[in-house]
């Protein structure tokens, strides 16, 4: 039976917005302020999407979350319709609006930390949502990622849903986005490498911008998912990294099978790291591709994002595939060290750029917009939705997109119940065309919105 990864994209919400909540993440930092256009977000994911799907990979969707989270405003103790509690919250604080009204959930990366069935000792795939509690307008997710990956993986005899990590910042956990995977082969048992920014009950002086994953919330992870401890490898990223805006590791390194890509300065004892995979993978030899600080600098891989690619084997090419941001070409160091990594003798044979400007500007590429899942056919068979992109659902998905989605935002539109209410009719057609089912709040009670 075959066994694949399967990339599943998050869709650019419709109130994408440049608030510049994250901080540690420069690109957003320096975007905030500025007219977002969320129309041109989403169908920049969704080309990337179809292209993934033009390379004989299957490609899947998660869809965005309710925006503005009014549930959250309602435990804050604002009362009355929907547009009553949004025009009063917005009074009060349009920074708590912007914060629930944000689209930090395109970025699946972020999502979940998964377990394929071939890593834990029962044999099941796992999903443990991540509490994001490091950032205000993240940390409303978790709920509601829970609740749509149990509608779209809903075979109990196959895939088991855990609740996120307790504890708050102290045990802070950014999913995916801090997991690298190595194996020989997709359906073959695998060796999980958590990396973390700090440890929880510890100092870290050495840091500038918050180490958004501990220590304790890895190990949480991977023993709620029942892996071998010598199926796991906990490492520290390089401080020097996050300090420079590597607020994860995905921005820094990324793998696929057995081939490991990294910065120089990803992490803090890269040698002893590579030993320890190495001795994990046993007979099957990794291939290590570490970018010198003198060829790309930490600044020039924040700024183009050239780790946070999506490093894939395509069926259709020889070779493994770099889908990268097009910052990462326009760069003169990032577009030469590409060039010099195609012609070597290596595992990476080809590169593709994409334009996803849309999401760049709040800080993420490709990587964060995809969660992986391994799969076999049975377990494609099992899932609860449509979640599976096809051509008749990437032009459904093209389709509501232009039927919905505004030409721009601005950071004062937040408070236009007009915005949320056209969100909301936009998200209730969408799980129709997912078969999601009432995933979100407002289709689960019956709060009025006049």
């Amino acid at each position: 039976m075959r066994v694949q990864e399967v990339n599943f994209d998050g869709l650019v919400g419709a109130t994408h917005n440049y608030a510049g909540l994250s901080y540690g993440n420069v690109a957003s930092a320096a975007s905030k302020g500025r007219s977002s256009n969320p129309k041109e977000g989403a169908l920049q994911g969704l080309r990337k999407m179809q292209h993934m799907r033009e390379l004989g990979l299957t490609q899947g969707v998660l869809p965005p979350h309710q925006r503005p989270h009014l549930p959250t405003l309602r435990a804050l103790g604002f009362q009355g319709t929907d547009i009553h509690i949004l025009t009063k919250a917005y009074e009060t604080s349009p920074e708590l609006v912007a914060n629930l009204s944000s689209s930090s959930t395109m970025w699946t990366a972020n999502a979940a930390t998964v377990t394929p069935f071939c890593d834990t000792r029962d044999g099941k795939t796992h999903f443990t949502p991540a509490n994001l509690a490091a950032m205000y307008h993240r940390s409303i997710e978790p709920l509601t990622t829970g609740r749509i990956l149990r509608a779209m993986f809903s075979n109990d005899d196959r895939f088991v849903h855990h609740p996120h990590i307790p504890g708050g910042i102290h045990m802070g956990d950014e999913g995916a986005a801090n997991h690298n995977r190595f194996c020989s082969d997709y359906g073959n048992s695998g060796v999980a490498v958590f990396v973390y920014g700090r440890e929880a009950f510890g100092r870290s002086d050495d840091l500038q911008f918050p180490g958004r994953q501990t220590k304790e919330s890895c190990r949480a992870v991977l023993t709620q998912h029942s892996v071998a401890s010598e199926r796991m490898i906990l490492v520290r990223q390089n401080p020097k990294a996050i300090n420079a805006g590597a607020f994860h590791n995905d921005v820094v390194s990324v793998c696929n099978k057995n081939v490991f890509f990294f910065h120089e300065e990803a992490f803090e004892n890269t040698s002893s790291l590579c030993a320890d995979i190495q001795t994990a993978m046993g007979q099957v030899p990794m291939e290590f591709i570490e970018v010198p600080a003198n060829e790309v600098s930490l600044s020039d891989a924040v700024s183009t994002y050239l780790f946070n690619s999506q490093l894939v084997s395509a069926p259709a090419r020889e070779g493994m595939t770099l889908i990268l941001p097009s910052e990462a070409q326009d760069n003169v160091a990032t577009r030469e060290y590409i060039q010099r990594l195609l012609e070597k003798d290596n595992s990476i044979s080809h590169a593709d750029f994409f334009d996803l400007r849309q999401s760049m500007r709040n800080g993420g590429g490709p990587a964060c917009l995809r969660l992986r899942v391994v799969l076999c056919d049975d377990d494609l068979l099992a899932m609860g939705s449509r979640s599976i992109l096809t051509d008749d659902l990437y032009g459904d998905l093209v389709s509501w997109v232009e039927k919905h989605y505004r030409e721009s935002v601005e950071p004062e539109d937040l408070c236009d119940p007009q915005l949320m209410m056209e969100n909301f009719a936009a998200l209730d057609e969408l799980t129709q065309i997912l078969d999601l089912g009432s995933i979100y709040d407002f289709q689960r009670n019956d709060s009025s919105s006049d």
